[in-house]
């Protein structure tokens, strides 16, 4: 994905978005080229965003250094996290119950098949979205951050994210939290490049105020 186009055409179709582009492009180039950099290994992308679902980023990254110290520094195969004894692993680790459940449900689908990690970067957006959301703990938001970031898609939309309508709130001068139904709405002339978008939405957040 090329953002000089992402951004020439969201300037184009968005005279509000233009004004943030024109504010944060230099911030959002920066971030969407370590996005790019990240490794693409699928297992390791889906095991961090369970262990991390739903906690700030420092508690997530501590979590995570815990689980690699329980596999003797290594990230865990899906046989590891299979073997593990379950309430060894959520004490050592630091992890709910919930998500431990979450990570042999991953393990599961990757060891029987049902999930083939390679073949996702074949996929169209849609059919990644229901292989993931077929393995419990991993809901449409987790699927959307995936294919974002992990698969480097340009036409992405998160509507039901909270910075994403934080920022559209924020950018466009809203009195109240827009739903996710006008989230959706609203980005219809960000397509083909919605992920560009979000990336700038997130960025509003923490940009000073005008």
């Amino acid at each position: 994905m090329s953002v000089d186009a992402a951004t020439s055409h969201l300037r184009s179709a968005d005279p509000v978005l233009a004004r943030l582009i024109e504010r944060l492009a230099a911030d959002v180039a920066s971030l969407d080229e370590r996005r790019s950099r990240r490794p693409r290994d699928h297992y390791a992308g889906l095991v961090r965003t369970i262990v991390g679902q739903q906690l700030s980023t420092r508690v997530a990254q501590a979590i995570w250094l815990r689980l690699l110290e329980y596999f003797d520094g290594e990230l865990p195969t899906p046989q590891a996290i299979l073997a593990a004894d379950p309430e060894e692993l959520r004490a050592a680790a630091g992890l709910s119950r919930a998500k431990v459940v979450y990570l042999r449900s991953l393990a599961e689908h990757v060891t029987s098949g049902s999930l083939e990690l390679e073949r996702l970067e074949t996929l169209d957006d849609e059919t990644v979205m229901a292989e993931l959301v077929a393995v419990k703990g991993l809901g449409e938001w987790s699927a959307q951050m995936f294919l974002m970031f992990q698969l480097g898609r340009g036409d992405v939309l998160a509507p039901g994210d909270l910075g994403i309508r934080k920022g559209v709130q924020i950018v466009y001068g809203l009195g109240e939290l827009p739903k996710p139904t006008a989230v959706t709405a609203l980005a219809e002339r960000w397509r083909p490049y919605r992920t560009t978008a979000c990336l700038f939405l997130w960025a509003a957040i923490d940009a000073p105020p005008q």
